[in-house]
């Protein structure tokens, strides 16, 4: 007997959907409620599907409400449906999948693909089945509404699908919807096209075996009418440049050509879609031959591409110029994520290595409109072009962009300052000669009258920044940093935060050169707390920290302390503990305490003290959660690992004056837990601040290295980069200050540092943290170590001849001598290595010196003058000019070898 509704059940759903669509919160809070008490009726949930299905004198939104409330209902509770029930839903679902109302087929589609996700397409068989019969109907509804929901199960189901799971229906549906790409009607046309397209990225075996029918299908539809078509033809094309470039690359001068005139289209998702076809193109090694002869017509496109469109002027209040009293809507705040500390070693380069890190919203000028359009688009696409084609770009560039730059209309202006933004990175060299003219014309467009153009020359002038400090600083330094500080006064907010933003990058890029300006920046800076809404309050924070990276001790001056440091406080002092706010002032009184070193002294007590009670709270309510999930929230570890930074930043500025504040704390057993934390970046931040207290006040340390040398050794685990990292950076300061003691534990780290060392595609700055931790373990224990110099002194010399000279390189280059020292056969075979190893020293210490003068010396002797001629003649020219000239290493090559 078939399920029926009754009039009395009926009613309350009705009456439920009818307050549903009120916008009374109270009403709203009543509707959860009744819908809890309707939950508890097996048949409910037939009512539903009866009104979404057959209740035709009900209004469309309301009998799709009801759907949509059955499907919250499926993905809350779908297990716990009586099996009647069940089939009562899924074959109403398929009679009437054609209903003549699209809403009505949309979410029926909606409804079946969420079943179908719960597990069921196993248990529903003719599911699929069914819905590729239907597509033949005569009716268009019918083949309508079973595309589409045959769209939203490709999309949700794709790996089941093309899975031995279900014996692989795809080997009959992919040929099938092959078929509708000619089908007479664009709805369908489009709906085939995107069930396919979901199959490209994961390459399914059903679409590999159709794919030249596929890509012909897709070339007979360049032409189409419609826009949803044209842009699913797009898309195919940009996946499938990822996927199969091997079967595009026959017919890609006539891709080129069609995705010219799309990047062009007059519906912006189509130029965006086409437009994603540059960046991806840009990526594949043919990029630079299939691309040289379309830039003519390609770079005018992108350029265009880059103005702002109307819409987004009215979403971006392009014609607000004021709005610095506005209090910020806290959804327009993005979340922040700390990044834990990783120690680095300074490079011949002079700047620390952050090798691992990408910076990821480089070309993110306008963040507030973060959803992707055609102008980012078209922006990063110049970007990644100017990367592969460097100068070669210019000339199809220049021409446009002096007409950009200085046009009247401020929409175009400000597209020819974004352009040469995007360029910055790519096209730097041929740039060079125009920049003392552009330069000024952009400081002068920070002044526009356009908030929209003074934002835009702030991200600019930013990508630009390395050139400037490169030049005599009155000639650019100066007015830059002096009209960005006027902006970071802006009226509009997000000038404001586009001038902090690059005043940070400049900060970066010019280090001390801003000393002698520090009073007047502090000043601007300063006065901003006062004026800033919650939102660029947060990202001066961000400008605050990198001034102090910047320029280091020179910060620590009675007059700037007292400028900075009583507006910081007091917002310390106004945030509560549980507020994310505190992530960026920490990472910005990190950078504070390390610069000012002793300066800070006033203000660390209560600093330290909250940030140890984080830590503790946090590590409490992990404990908490994880005995009673059900009671307890998971912690946000975020808090702890911002906390553990800062106590780092403490120990690292204050030295030996953090010795009190770690005798009168418990943050020795606090960090004993966190280094077993299971999140990888509470440990890694442990390890940071492991090694800053042993170096600071190793005393407190000492009495826990035998638990925790454990620890260190099981956590040199690479999979973990950074965690390993530390640990291993944490192992070589300990053994500085352990010396002798250290034996007992070189079994347990030793062997996984060899490892290391010798680990293929071991990113830089791990190789070099270990390089160093094995010198300095061998230094303080040189007769455990140096039997395994054979294995690890290669890999050794290589990875520390590019690191400047410093105190860790120092010791660990003792370590060495010493080692060889102990087994001097252990470095025969790789001898050319340790002798390229010490030139690389620009001026050792006079006793190091002197090691390094009796090892190459008792080599050559015992070598004897033949075979030391033969060896020598491998070494390249500059090595034995170092050599001869820092330690009087005697060359006997005749000329010919020299030239």
């Amino acid at each position: 007997m078939e399920w029926q509704p009754d009039e009395q059940g009926l009613q309350p759903v009705l009456q439920l959907l009818k307050d549903s669509q009120s916008p009374d919160t109270a009403t709203q809070r009543a509707v959860q409620e009744k819908l809890e008490q309707l939950n508890q009726y097996p048949d409910f949930n037939n009512y539903l599907i009866f009104v979404l299905t057959s209740l035709k004198s009900e209004d469309e939104p309301t009998r799709s409400l009801s759907g949509l409330i059955l499907k919250n209902n499926v993905k809350a509770h779908y297990q716990n449906f009586p099996p009647a029930v069940a089939d009562f839903i899924k074959r109403e679902c398929l009679n009437n999948i054609g209903d003549p109302s699209p809403l009505i087929r949309a979410t029926i589609g909606i409804l079946i693909t969420t079943i179908a996700s719960k597990g069921e397409l196993q248990t529903w068989p003719e599911l699929l089945p069914q819905l590729c019969n239907l597509l033949n109907s005569e009716d268009y509804n019918t083949c309508e509404g079973s595309f589409g929901a045959l769209q939203k199960i490709c999309e949700d189901s794709s790996e089941l699908l093309d899975s031995d799971a279900l014996n692989r229906p795809l080997n009959i549906m992919i040929p099938k919807f092959l078929q509708f790409f000619k089908h007479c009607s664009p709805k369908i046309r489009s709906h085939a096209i995107a069930c396919v397209n979901q199959f490209i990225i994961g390459r399914a075996q059903a679409l590999m075996d159709n794919i030249d029918t596929f890509i012909e299908s897709l070339f007979a539809l360049a032409g189409d009418e419609d826009c949803e078509v044209r842009k699913n033809v797009c898309r195919a094309l940009v996946m499938l440049l990822e996927v199969r470039i091997d079967r595009l690359i026959p017919h890609m001068h006539s891709i080129i050509q069609y995705m010219l005139q799309r990047t062009q289209d007059a519906d912006e998702n189509v130029a965006l879609e086409a437009c994603e076809f540059w960046l991806t193109l840009a990526e594949q090694p043919i990029c630079k031959e299939a691309l040289s002869g379309h830039l003519v017509q390609l770079i005018p496109i992108l350029v265009n591409g880059m103005k702002y469109s109307e819409i987004d002027i009215i979403l971006l209040k392009g014609d607000v110029e004021e709005d610095d009293n506005v209090p910020d809507s806290e959804q327009d705040i993005k979340p922040r994520f700390h990044k834990s500390r990783t120690v680095t070693l300074q490079h011949e380069g002079g700047e620390g290595e952050e090798g691992e890190d990408i910076d990821e919203d480089e070309d993110d000028d306008d963040d507030t409109l973060s959803d992707w359009n055609l102008r980012k688009c078209s922006a990063a696409a110049l970007d990644v072009l100017a990367n592969v084609f460097r100068d070669d770009l210019l000339p199809h560039l220049l021409p446009l962009l002096k007409g950009l730059l200085f046009h009247p209309d401020w929409v175009i202006k400000e597209s020819g300052i974004l352009v040469l933004g995007a360029i910055a990175e790519g096209c730097m060299q041929g740039m060079v000669p125009y920049l003392p003219e552009l330069i000024p014309h952009l400081i002068q467009c920070l002044c526009d009258k356009k908030a929209l153009v003074r934002s835009i020359a702030c991200w600019t002038l930013s990508r630009y920044a390395h050139w400037v400090v490169s030049q005599p600083p009155d000639a650019h330094l100066k007015p830059l940093m002096t009209e960005l500080l006027k902006r970071i006064l802006d009226g509009n907010k997000r000038v404001q935060e586009a001038a902090c933003s690059a005043f940070a990058t400049l900060e970066e890029e010019a280090c001390t050169e801003l000393v002698p300006y520090l009073s007047f920046i502090l000043d601007t800076l300063v006065f901003t707390f006062g004026k800033y809404q919650h939102k660029n309050l947060l990202i001066l924070y961000d400008a605050i920290g990198a001034l102090a990276d910047s320029v280091g001790h020179h910060l620590n001056q009675l007059e700037y302390i007292q400028k900075l440091m009583p507006p910081l406080i007091q917002k310390w002092n106004e945030l509560k503990d549980e507020d994310k706010d505190l992530f960026p002032l920490l990472e910005c009184l990190s950078s504070v305490a390390t610069a000012l070193q002793s300066g800070f002294l006033p203000y660390c007590e209560p600093v330290y003290q909250r940030c140890v009670t984080l830590v503790q709270k946090t590590l409490a309510q992990a404990m908490m959660y994880s005995q009673q999930p059900d009671q307890y929230e998971a912690p946000d570890k975020d808090f702890m690992i911002v906390a553990l930074d800062l106590l780092s930043g403490l120990a690292e500025g204050l030295g030996g004056h953090v010795d009190q504040l770690v005798a009168r704390s418990n943050i020795m057993t606090l960090l004993f837990q966190c280094m077993q934390d299971t999140m990888p970046e509470v440990r890694q931040s442990s390890f940071a601040l492991l090694g800053d207290l042993t170096k600071a006040c190793f005393p407190h340390v000492k009495p826990c290295i035998a638990e925790f040398m454990p620890i260190l050794g099981t956590n040199l685990n690479p999979e973990f980069i950074s965690v390993c990292n530390n640990a291993t950076w944490a192992i070589g300061e300990i053994c500085m200050q352990m010396g002798v003691e250290m034996q007992p534990y070189v079994a347990l780290v030793l062997p996984h540092l060899v490892e290391i060392i010798n680990r293929p595609n071991t990113p830089k700055t791990l190789l070099e943290n270990t390089a160093i931790t094995i010198g300095r373990l061998g230094y303080v224990c040189p007769q455990e170590v140096a039997p395994m110099l054979q294995q690890f002194i290669r890999p050794w010399c290589t990875s520390l001849r590019n690191i400047r000279d410093n105190e860790e390189k120092d010791s660990a280059f003792r370590g060495i001598c010493v080692m060889i020292g102990v087994n001097p056969g252990g470095v025969v075979q790789d001898f050319i290595f340790f002798c390229d190893a010490v030139a690389s020293w620009v001026s050792p210490k006079d006793d190091l010196r002197d090691m390094f003068y009796k090892i190459l010396h008792g080599f050559k002797d015992q070598v004897g003058e033949e075979n030391w001629q033969q060896f020598s003649e491998q070494f390249p020219p500059i090595l034995k000019e170092r050599l001869s000239a820092c330690y009087g290493v005697c060359f006997y090559s005749t000329a010919v070898y020299d030239r």
